[in-house]
C-alpha cells in the first residue's frame, strides 16, 4: 500500500480522543456527526454546498499504511494503532447535494457510524467544507452580479497550490464559465481559459523598434499561434493605440480584447466605441484587475462581456471560510446538544427540506427529526434537501459536478429577489427547526 497523504489531514486530538474511547469500551457506540454553520459569514445571505464530491473521494483514500502508524506510535497506544491499521468508514453519509443553498442550522452532512469511525473525519470534512462552500458562496455572488455574462477564474497565484485547484472547481460549481488553471481541467473537467500576459507583450522589445512595433509583432505572434478568435490584452502601453494595433493585426473578426488596469468602466465605454468605430462591431472585451461582486455590479452597465476574476473568489471575497463545524448529535440513538454560549448544538439525527410557492421562489427552510418530515402548509410545495451519499461505506447518488452546477444554477433562481442583494442582511428565508428533544 502507498502512504496517504489524507490519513494525516487530521488533528491530533481526534486520535488521541480514540484512543481514550477504544480505552474506555466507548469506541464502538453509534453516533451521528452533523456539519452545519451556525451562522452565514457577515454580509452574506445564501451559501452554497460544495466539497461533497472531493470529501468522498478523499475518505476512499483515508488509509493509515505502516509508515504513518510508525510516525503515530510516539503517541498513539498498541490497541489505537492497530484499529487504525485495518481503518475503513463502512458507515453512512446523507446530506445536501452539491450545489443546493444552505443556510444558518442546514444539515449539510450528516456521518453516521461508531464513534471510532466518525470522529477522526472531523478535521478532513471541514476542511473540504469549509473552503470549497466559501468559494462556490462567493462565485455565486459574482454570477448573479454578472447577469448573464460569462465569468473566468483566474486565481491560482493568489492561493495554496491545492487550494487553486479546488477554488477553481467549486467557482465552476457556482457558475463561472472555466478557469485558467490546468490542473482543474484534467481533475474535473473544469474548461480551461486563458492567452496571454503582458510578459508576452514585454518580450517583443527590440533595439530600434517603436513600442506601436513591439506590440504588433507580440499581436501577430499571438494570433498566428492562437488564431483571430484568442483575446489579445490591449493595455500594456496605451490602450487606445493597443485597440488599434490590434483590430490591424488581426482584422475586425478579432475575438476580444481585455483590460486589466485602470478604470474599467470608462476604458470599457472608450474602447468599445473604438472597436465599432473600427468595424470591429463583433469583438467582445473582457475586464479583469481585482473585481470582486461588488466591483462586477458596477459594471453591470457597462459594454462589457465578460470578467476575469482572481483573489477575491479564491479567498472567498472577505468570508474564506464558511465557519461549518462538526458536532456529535446523536449516541445510541439518544439526542445528545452542546450547550455553550454562542456555541450551541441541536441534538439528534435530522434531516431538512425546502418550501416554495408553487412559483418556485423559496420560502422556508424546515429541519425536522429525521424520518419526521412534516407536512407542507397548504399552498406551498415541500421538496426533501437530505440525500443518501454513503451506505456501508460506498458512493451512492450522483455526486457528478455536471449536476452539481446544474443544482447551484437552478437555486440561484428559486431565491426572492432580494435575497440576491449584495447589501446586508438576513438570511435570504428563514430557517425552521422542529426539536427533537424538549428544551430544558
Amino acid at each position: 500500500m502507498t502512504s496517504s497523504p489524507s490519513a494525516l489531514l487530521t488533528d491530533k486530538y481526534e486520535l488521541t480522543m480514540l484512543a481514550a474511547a477504544l480505552h474506555g469500551g466507548t469506541a464502538h457506540r453509534r453516533t451521528t456527526f452533523e456539519v452545519f454553520a451556525r451562522r452565514l459569514p457577515d454580509g452574506r445571505r445564501y451559501g452554497v454546498t460544495a466539497g461533497t464530491a472531493r470529501f468522498v473521494e478523499a475518505l476512499a483514500q483515508f488509509r493509515f499504511d505502516a509508515d504513518i502508524l510508525d510516525e503515530l506510535s510516539d503517541f498513539c497506544d498498541h490497541e489505537t494503532l492497530e484499529f487504525l491499521s485495518s481503518y475503513r468508514f463502512t458507515g453512512d453519509i446523507d446530506g445536501y447535494p452539491e450545489g443546493e443553498l444552505y443556510f444558518p442550522g442546514s444539515p449539510v452532512l450528516s456521518v453516521h457510524g461508531t464513534f471510532a469511525q466518525c470522529v477522526i473525519l472531523e478535521t478532513l470534512a471541514l476542511s473540504i467544507f469549509n473552503h470549497d462552500c466559501a468559494v462556490a458562496s462567493a462565485a455565486a455572488r459574482m454570477v448573479s452580479a454578472a447577469d448573464g455574462r460569462p465569468l473566468i477564474e483566474m486565481g491560482s497565484r493568489r492561493t495554496h497550490e491545492q487550494a487553486a485547484v479546488a477554488a477553481a472547481r467549486a467557482a465552476y460549481l457556482a457558475g463561472f464559465a472555466g478557469s485558467s488553471n490546468l490542473q482543474a481541467q484534467r481533475s474535473y473537467g473544469v474548461p480551461a481559459l486563458g492567452t496571454s500576459a503582458h510578459a508576452f507583450t514585454l518580450l517583443h522589445t527590440r533595439a530600434g523598434q517603436s513600442r506601436a512595433e513591439w506590440e504588433k509583432a507580440a499581436f501577430r505572434a499571438q494570433i498566428e499561434a492562437l488564431g483571430v478568435d484568442t483575446t489579445l490584452l490591449v493595455d500594456t502601453y496605451d490602450i487606445t493605440a493597443g485597440v488599434a494595433h490590434a483590430i490591424e493585426v488581426a482584422g475586425p473578426g478579432l475575438g476580444a480584447v481585455r483590460i486589466d488596469s485602470g478604470d474599467l468602466g470608462v476604458l470599457a465605454r472608450q474602447v468599445r466605441l473604438q472597436l465599432d468605430q473600427l468595424g470591429a462591431t463583433e469583438t467582445g472585451i473582457v475586464v479583469s484587475g481585482d473585481l470582486d461582486e461588488f466591483g462586477i455590479a458596477a459594471l453591470r452597465a457597462e459594454p462589457v462581456d465578460s470578467y476575469g476574476v482572481g483573489t477575491s473568489v479564491v479567498t472567498g471575497s472577505g468570508a474564506p471560510t464558511a465557519g461549518m463545524v462538526y458536532k456529535l448529535v446523536e449516541v445510541d440513538g439518544i439526542p445528545v446538544e452542546k450547550r455553550s454560549a454562542h456555541k450551541q448544538s441541536h441534538g439528534g439525527r435530522k434531516e431538512a427540506l425546502r418550501l416554495a410557492r408553487t412559483t418556485g421562489t423559496l420560502v422556508e427552510e424546515v429541519v425536522y427529526p429525521a424520518g419526521a418530515p412534516p407536512e407542507a402548509p397548504d399552498g406551498l410545495v415541500a421538496r426533501t434537501l437530505t440525500q443518501p451519499i454513503v451506505r456501508a461505506g460506498e458512493p451512492v447518488g450522483d455526486l457528478t459536478l455536471h449536476s452539481a452546477r446544474e443544482r447551484a444554477a437552478r437555486g440561484l433562481t428559486q431565491l426572492p429577489w432580494d435575497g440576491l442583494s449584495l447589501s446586508r442582511g438576513e438570511p435570504a428565508i428563514p430557517t425552521r427547526l422542529i426539536a427533537t428533544v424538549p428544551t430544558r
